[in-house]
């Protein structure tokens, strides 16, 4: 299974195993997820692992 990294709403980064289309919500470009940080529903969003 494909692990994705996601930043939460209240900016939180974990990873996601759910994150394409399977059990998550869709929330305009972001999916609904648990935050394992703040435990509450968020909008998260993929984060993009460029380097700056």
């Amino acid at each position: 299974m494909e692990r994705t990294v996601v930043r939460c709403a209240d900016g939180h980064v974990f990873t996601a195993a759910s994150f394409p289309m399977q059990k998550a919500e869709r929330l305009g470009p972001g999916r609904l997820l648990r935050c394992p940080r703040c435990a509450r529903l968020r909008s998260v969003v993929p984060v993009s692992l460029q380097k700056q």
